[in-house]
């Protein structure tokens, strides 16, 4: 497979174009998502497959997948840990490498005087249907010597998707006309064909399997027709489990010669009086800039928060305009915001959470635990 003098910075004109549709526009199961990149862009398909495998080798690209809507798959929260300062770096790595169901992992600051800075480590977790997500975190506070930790589930969900390419000229207060959908947190029961077929539907693809008809050799992985595949997807679809097909950019660290997606990402609080979170979450969810929003119940830890939400950007500066953009919408719109913050992102790596109950047993084996006695 050759890659070399294909252009591979975010900046050139035609990946421009293609990471426009490929980060997050792809909603849904596609049945051919490459075909569909070159019918929105209108480029050429052996010019899409190019492009994304080659900036697929050079890490421009991180990964390649479908995702999932793993809250309706698996249980799932965002936790906050509070660890010694000593002993920060090194849970961050292990929570990285060796839980694999820990998904993003960030160390976050914010100032001295905000509700919850001691909480500087701050993770994505889900884990299987039947298991317990206390006592994963219990023994993950065994591993890392984290003092204490912040269960937040999400209670809905209002935003979910990346899209820095398409975000990066936004004004500050762009939003949508309408509100954001408030999505339910359900989890959703699959059969074991089921589970074959979503495993192999979910992986990362490799550059070499770019190629036109990407689903045959996973239907084959799967032990499947192509039909009962591409019939099984569309249901997932239906039943809300199925997220987007996406091409995820390298936005943390720089690539190739240096360059940058982005340079910050906060997270933001709000606390709005109780009975209005799904109103201000809709408000907040369609504001352009926005690439996560949950209503999560943060508790009084962290000034009883109940909206959070995830913006990225060049400088420091652009992102405040945005949140302040929005935190004068909100007023705006009757809301009673009562408190708001920033914990800003540093150190951060990303992965995919494993929400598979199979490789979940076996997890418990490898590092000793008893798979019967992690359920819920």
């Amino acid at each position: 497979m050759k890659v070399l003098n294909v252009p591979v910075k975010v900046s050139d004109p035609i990946n421009e174009r293609i990471l426009e549709v490929s980060e997050d526009s792809l909603q849904g199961f596609q049945p051919d998502p490459l075909g569909e990149i070159a019918r929105r862009t209108g480029l050429p398909l052996d010019l899409i497959i190019e492009r994304i495998r080659a900036m697929l080798s050079a890490g421009v690209i991180r990964r390649v997948r479908q995702t999932l809507l793993a809250t309706n798959l698996a249980n799932g929260a965002l936790i906050a840990w509070e660890v010694p300062t000593e002993k920060l770096d090194a849970a961050f790595d292990y929570m990285y490498q060796q839980d694999p169901f820990s998904g993003h992992v960030v160390i976050r600051s914010t100032d001295a005087s905000t509700p919850g800075c001691q909480y500087r480590l701050w993770t994505t977790l889900k884990v299987p249907q039947g298991y317990s997500m206390e006592k994963h975190c219990q023994f993950l506070c065994q591993q890392t010597g984290a003092l204490r930790y912040k269960l937040m589930p999400a209670k809905k969900v209002f935003v979910l998707g990346v899209g820095h390419t398409r975000r990066k000229k936004l004004p500050p207060g762009s939003r949508a006309k309408v509100l954001a959908d408030a999505t339910d947190v359900t989890v959703t029961t699959l059969t074991d064909e089921e589970w074959r077929i979503l495993i192999a539907m979910k992986r990362e693809f490799t550059p070499e399997e770019l190629k036109p008809n990407l689903w045959a050799p996973r239907a084959e992985e799967a032990g499947v027709s192509l039909d009962k595949f591409l019939e099984t997807g569309a249901d997932f679809e239906r039943r809300k489990i199925i997220g987007r097909f996406s091409t995820f950019l390298e936005h943390v660290k720089p690539v190739g010669d240096g360059e940058r997606v982005t340079r910050f990402n906060a997270l933001f609080h709000w606390a709005v009086a109780p009975g209005q979170e799904i109103q201000a979450g809709q408000e907040v969810g369609r504001h352009h800039c926005m690439t996560h929003c949950y209503w999560r119940d943060a508790g009084p830890e962290f000034g009883n928060v109940n909206i959070m939400g995830v913006a990225h950007g060049q400088d420091k500066e652009s992102v405040l305009a945005h949140k302040a953009a929005i935190d004068v919408h909100l007023r705006e719109a009757g809301l009673d915001l009562r408190y708001t913050n920033v914990f800003w992102g540093g150190r951060s790596e990303i992965k995919p959470s494993e929400i598979s109950p199979f490789a979940y047993r076996e997890w418990c084996l490898k590092v000793g635990l008893d798979p019967e006695k992690c359920r819920e």
